[in-house]
């Protein structure tokens, strides 16, 4: 599987303080294509990762920790003279929200265009994964995508909206776009009402999402409520509810997407992937970070309920 996006530097203010009082940061990498990837590799995917990053300490560690989760970097870009994205994190505990603040403005990622990149490990690839926070980067990031799914033989989408990128309106004309040739797609339903209009129950909206994405298993994620599948014309849910002590949620629908294709790529039924996907994310939610920090044995003896210590 190849994936394609940008890996930012995540600093987060130890929970529960705010912006306002932070004295120290908390250093993290994460982007979402990088995410996925870094999961279906430590599930024993072969996988690889195509971005751009700058030609410095930076972009050295973030190569180093990348590959230490089992990532094929020898296809990133390194560009002299340009700057890592960063996003600030704060942890709200309810009722506060959690709040991000980005600071990506020409990034590396951001210089990248289609002829700076060898697409050829997109030509021979299984599958190839990428978010709508990519083409919401810019024109450049943008032709990227496009040239992604005219190099693919099968594409992955994750509508993965962010309002301080680009309007519901941007999102929505570009994921109808592009939603025909989708084989696999993953939003959320909040996503699902704001990016597409959609409302009602998830197998309402799936029924709707499957006339824009015809030829696509479509799964619709709703929080702690679980999640809902759409896969040659019927509907699955997870069997097994997780209780989760959340640690950190940022990157869960990553995990979910990441859970859900290293299955089906490894010729699990929907059911079972379902399953997986759910835990995964769930998974996730136990660890800090954007990337689900888990192996193959995690995801068995949760799905299995237990143990509860492992000896």
């Amino acid at each position: 599987m190849v994936t394609l996006g940008e890996v930012l530097l995540r600093l987060a203010v130890p929970s529960p303080g705010r912006f306002e009082t932070a004295h120290r940061l908390d250093v993290q990498f994460g982007g979402a294509e990088a995410n996925v990837a870094a999961a279906c590799a430590r599930l024993g995917l072969r996988t690889a990762w195509l971005s751009a990053l700058p030609d410095n300490a930076w972009g050295e560690r973030v190569l180093r920790e990348l590959r230490g989760h089992g990532i094929d970097c020898s296809h990133v870009t390194s560009l002299r003279g340009a700057r890592l994205g960063l996003y600030f994190l704060e942890y709200g505990v309810h009722p506060r929200a959690i709040h991000v603040l980005y600071d990506r403005s020409d990034s590396a990622f951001a210089r990248l265009t289609p002829d700076k990149i060898n697409w050829d490990p997109v030509r021979h690839a299984k599958l190839v994964h990428v978010s709508g926070v990519t083409p919401a980067l810019g024109e450049n990031s943008r032709a990227l995508v496009r040239r992604l799914f005219d190099e693919a033989h099968e594409i992955s989408f994750d509508l993965n909206y962010r309002a301080a990128l680009w309007s519901p309106a941007e999102a929505r004309d570009f994921a109808v776009s592009i939603l025909p040739r989708v084989r696999y797609f993953f939003l959320g339903r909040a996503e699902a009402h704001t990016v597409l209009g959609m409302t009602g129950s998830p197998q309402t909206i799936l029924k709707e999402l499957a006339e824009l994405a015809p030829n696509a298993t479509i799964a619709v994620l709703n929080g702690a409520e679980g999640s809902t599948v759409f896969d040659r014309g019927e509907i699955w849910e997870p069997r097994i509810r997780h209780n989760v002590n959340v640690v950190d949620p940022i990157g869960a629908g990553d995990a979910y997407a990441a859970g859900y294709l290293w299955a089906s790529l490894r010729g699990r039924g929907t059911q079972e992937a379902v399953d997986i996907a759910a835990t995964v994310a769930a998974l996730k939610c136990s660890t800090w970070g954007d990337i689900a920090l888990i192996d193959e044995r995690d995801v068995s003896d949760a799905l299995r309920g237990g143990p509860d210590v492992r000896r």
